[in-house]
């Protein structure tokens, strides 16, 4: 059998990370697949590694617009996909537009489900924009054989607005690359931090709003004026955010003596930042599943998070929780962490062990069988 991928809606953050090492831990032959194409843009076909099953096909219009890779869905892909011999078609980014048969599709957008996070984007084109992926992606998963969520928490949301699906669908959760897991006994030392070796605090997220940046930097600010030495750095490219990130910046920080924002770095680089982290933080409101948690509890580090959301369900008790909406409430779970050198080393030993419950190798192999039972199942329908 062959399998098709859209990755024409895959272009940046965790989808990509999702699909790269999705194919580099993949066995298509134990679920029956002799060869995997790829549909993509440029950027996103550069980043996955080649194999022999893996035929990476490059699509110059899915370097444009979403207009132009809509277009492209509609009235390209169906032929290309039959031209392939496709058995199933995979649309990892939650749309599919091509009325080919069968479809296994993903969620892994969950904004476009939660109206109160909807709420925080101003502006008609921005509300224009969730609204017509939310009603895209209704649509592919009414219309799919077989839908893949990443969490409990995302599924019900999803399924709110869905209602009861026709199709099966599965929980399948991303994994974790072993190149972050770092033993706590290795990472993690009882330090007394000072001005001179203040405790940094690492957030690596997008700007966006729903990632409420600004109050995280007024709970560091907070922290500071009582005397404790902290410092945060933030890791991330720019999003709608940004305005208000750079506002709280100079409000709180106007020297930028404590808190700096270095923009986005390649995910090559992120297990080494971690490594050199005392706490990492969380602080999202609106997670399908929160991979960069994921990865911070794989590097042993003592994790303060948001309590919202899928976050719960991924760190569990591996991590201290607060309010995102609060920055009173952001830095009382910093400075309890902060002043209990044995709540750190409590919640790094924690997330190491319960991140060792993810891996790509386990996703893949999920994902690849409800792939080949999906197909098998709507082969004479």
């Amino acid at each position: 059998m062959i399998i098709g991928i859209d990755a024409s809606n895959i272009r940046a953050g965790g989808g990509v990370t999702h699909l790269v090492e999705l194919l580099k831990a993949a066995n298509p032959s134990l679920h029956q697949f002799d060869k995997v194409v790829v549909w993509g843009g440029t950027d996103t076909l550069g980043k996955i590694d080649d194999r022999s099953w893996l035929d990476k096909a490059y699509e110059p219009l899915l370097n444009h617009s979403l207009l132009h890779r809509a277009f492209w869905q509609t009235f390209r892909l169906k032929k290309l996909l039959k031209q392939a011999s496709c058995d199933i078609l995979f649309v990892p980014g939650g749309i599919d537009l091509s009325g080919f048969y069968p479809v296994l599709s993903m969620s892994q957008n969950l904004l476009p489900f939660e109206p109160k996070e909807i709420l925080r984007y101003f502006g008609l084109s921005n509300m224009l924009r969730l609204l017509v992926i939310r009603i895209a992606q209704i649509n592919t998963f009414k219309k799919s054989q077989g839908v893949v969520f990443l969490t409990l928490f995302a599924r019900d949301a999803v399924l709110k607005a869905t209602g009861k699906l026709k199709c099966k669908n599965l929980i399948i959760p991303h994994g974790v690359s072993s190149k972050f897991f770092i033993p706590p006994h290795q990472h993690v030392k009882p330090v007394k931090f000072t001005f001179d070796r203040p405790c940094k605090i690492l957030y690596v997220s997008i700007i966006e709003l729903y990632k409420h940046h600004s109050y995280v930097v007024e709970a560091v600010a907070k922290l500071r004026s009582l005397g404790i030495p902290v410092v945060l750095e933030l890791i991330g490219p720019p999003g709608r955010g940004i305005n208000k990130l750079y506002k709280a910046i100079n409000t709180f920080d106007s020297n930028r003596e404590f808190v700096f924002y270095k923009g986005a770095i390649p995910y090559e680089q992120l297990h080494s930042l971690y490594a050199s982290t005392d706490i990492g933080l969380f602080a999202s409101s609106c997670e399908t599943f929160g991979m960069i948690l994921l990865e911070m509890m794989s590097a042993g580090l003592p994790i303060a998070c948001s309590n919202r959301s899928a976050i719960p369900e991924i760190s569990a008790n591996a991590a201290i929780y607060f309010d995102p909406d609060s920055p009173d409430s952001i830095a009382a779970a910093l400075f309890e962490l902060i002043n209990s050198p044995q709540l750190q080393e409590k919640l790094s030993l924690l997330s190491f062990q319960r991140a060792q419950q993810y891996s790509w190798e386990k996703c893949a192999d999920m994902t690849f069988g409800f792939l080949s039972q999906t197909a098998a199942d709507n082969l004479y329908k």
